[in-house]
């Protein structure tokens, strides 16, 4: 039953990624912002429920002003997540746009990539960032910079916090819960060397992969003394509130053995 459901799985969303790409190349070009974000959030939708994926959303997101949302990083489905419930122009690490297929839809749909360890990245990438929120819009950042297992959640790199400080954009941490089978667990995440094929082949096979996104309030901007925060200051609150949510019942409910 589980290649069974996997083959459905997979036609299915190897059809949607290629109407995605036709509306990218030949539609996008000539649609508003307003219609591409309606068109992203309908087609990211679509494909995690063709995954078998379900997205539980607690909290309240900021769904209409430019907004800067912080998350942990555990998986690729993580895009998608956060695209279903808003259109969202990610900062990725340069090597996504060379991943087969995913890197071209991300790509397509306005991720700002970063080169890792060239000079003016930052600075080109916070420029990047300006003009979208110049366009009210909703960037996706996981200061992590790199996946994790999704039981702890590492440092925040606090430099591309410094765009939505300087424009006093919100900043709203997000806490991304990976469930399997009931329970916390590993199942989905894309550690390591695992490859993305061998992570698809885990995720859709599966019949209860579970994404709760807990969407955190913005933070405070300033400080006990009345002082506007640094990037840095924002960088650790934001991830002692998405650690605190990422970890709680973790003891009691993950499974580390799952997959």
């Amino acid at each position: 039953m589980s290649l069974l459901r996997y083959v459905l799985r997979l036609t299915i969303a190897l059809a949607l990624v290629l109407l995605g790409l036709l509306i990218i190349a030949t539609a996008f070009p000539f649609m508003s912002v307003r219609a591409k974000a309606i068109a992203n959030r309908k087609w990211s939708r679509t494909l995690m429920a063709a995954c078998g994926v379900k997205i539980l959303v607690r909290g309240e997101p900021v769904l209409q002003a430019p907004v800067l949302w912080v998350a942990n990083h555990v998986s690729w489905l993580d895009i998608y997540v956060l695209n279903s419930v808003r259109a969202t122009a990610f900062v990725a690490k340069a090597e996504i746009r060379k991943w087969p297929i995913i890197g071209w839809l991300v790509a397509g749909a306005g991720t700002v990539f970063i080169e890792r360890g060239q000079r003016h990245a930052v600075h080109a990438v916070s420029e990047a960032m300006r003009l979208r929120f110049d366009r009210g819009e909703a960037v996706g950042l996981f200061p992590e910079g790199t996946t994790s297992p999704g039981y702890d959640v590492r440092p925040f790199h606090p430099s591309l916090f410094e765009p939505a400080r300087h424009l006093d954009v919100a900043i709203q941490p997000v806490a991304l819960c990976f469930m399997h089978e009931g329970r916390r667990s590993d199942f989905a995440a894309f550690v390591g060397e695992e490859s993305l094929m061998g992570n698809a082949w885990r995720v859709l096979r599966s019949r209860s992969v579970v994404i709760e996104a807990v969407f955190l309030p913005p933070l405070v901007r300033q400080n006990d003394a009345g002082e506007v925060c640094t990037r840095v200051a924002l960088a650790t609150r934001a991830h002692a509130m998405v650690r605190d949510e990422v970890r709680r019942g973790v003891d009691e409910t993950m499974d580390p053995a799952a997959g």
